[in-house]
């Protein structure tokens, strides 16, 4: 009896099988029939982007990008960060789309969140150079991706690929990068929506803000830290006593500068990520980092394994250079020149 039910079961199943392979071909048969039937899937925006996108029409692009790059981080190595900041304040409004070089009155260049951004005539001088070489040819987003790359490089971080094909935008308002850029000041809960809504995750947040292991930051954004913590009229208790004294001291005034990385400012390292175990987060933003749960093991992880956060970096450098881009037909340009939309 045993065997029997065994057989009989193995039969059912073979049956039912046979059942849906002769439904599947039946289904396909249907479609091929009627083809107005077929809905093709829409592909993603970063799917139209390609490493070969200028190999036959700008082969000297990122050779042109490299060369202009060094002449000015010869004369400045701080415009290295710069880019990098720049980049992601790009891509945070609207996207990768360089609406952030648009330089006119009302745009997100004009709003109180980039003031203290730098590397325009950077980008500028570089469009310069391509036009002549390939002219209506290269957007100003994918330029500005590829500075942030080797701006990276530059300073001792990983090189990654750059994918092309980016165009473009037409519209830049102040207002959203007043209302979506970070400050300094953000809570946790805040920065994880943020990169949310920009298809990044919890990984990417701390990674990419391992960036400020350069760069600088104005004395203005750390006053409240110093002075007035949440109003209390006392020093933020997060901040260690001596790197509290320090800064103090280097932020006598509101304008002065200080380095984000207390430690080693001018290399790609992780000692951002141990200054925040020791309490010497510059920024709120950087020190919550550690001081979250959701966020903490992070740090804990790149603080003692710098080939993963060098490896890390680059993906999420890749994973932010596709936010929003524009890439389809009807969106977008190829601007002429990167401070003005197109005048036809």
């Amino acid at each position: 009896m045993i065997m029997k039910s065994n057989s009989f079961t193995l039969f059912i199943l073979l049956l039912q099988i046979l059942l849906m392979l002769v439904g599947a071909t039946s289904s396909s048969k249907s479609l091929i029939g009627n083809p107005n039937n077929i809905v093709p899937k829409l592909l993603p925006p970063q799917a139209y982007l390609s490493f070969s996108h200028y190999h036959s029409t700008c082969p000297d692009l990122e050779a042109i990008i490299h060369r202009r790059l060094q002449a000015w981080f010869n004369k400045d190595y701080t415009l290295a960060a710069s880019l990098i900041r720049l980049h992601f304040h790009d891509c945070a409004v609207r996207g990768c789309d360089a609406s952030i070089l648009l330089n006119s009155r009302g745009s997100e260049r004009s709003a109180e969140a980039s003031k203290t951004l730098r590397g325009y005539s950077v980008i500028d001088d570089i469009k310069k150079q391509i036009e002549i070489k390939c002219p209506k040819t290269v957007s100003c987003a994918d330029i500005l991706t590829a500075a942030a790359r080797d701006a990276t490089v530059r300073v001792g971080g990983p090189f990654w690929e750059v994918q092309f094909g980016r165009k473009d935008g037409k519209i830049s308002i102040d207002r959203e990068a007043n209302r979506i850029v970070p400050q300094g000041y953000e809570n946790v809960t805040a920065l994880i929506k943020l990169f949310e809504s920009l298809g990044l995750n919890e990984l990417d947040l701390v990674i990419l803000s391992g960036s400020h292991t350069i760069g600088r930051s104005n004395c203005q954004a750390i006053q409240n830290r110093l002075y007035n913590f949440n109003g209390t009229r006392r020093p933020d208790p997060s901040l260690d006593t001596n790197y509290l004294k320090t800064l103090k001291t280097k932020c006598s005034k509101a304008y002065n500068i200080v380095d984000l990385d207390g430690t080693t400012p001018r290399t790609f390292d992780v000692a951002y990520y141990s200054n925040l175990k020791k309490k010497m987060g510059l920024l709120s933003t950087d020190q919550s980092l550690y001081s979250n749960e959701r966020t903490s093991n992070f740090v804990d992880m790149f603080a003692s394994q710098p080939s993963l956060f060098y490896d890390q970096f680059a993906v999420s450098m890749v994973k932010l250079g596709n936010v929003g881009v524009l890439t389809r037909p009807n969106e977008g340009e190829i601007r002429l020149n990167c401070n003005f939309v197109n005048r036809y």
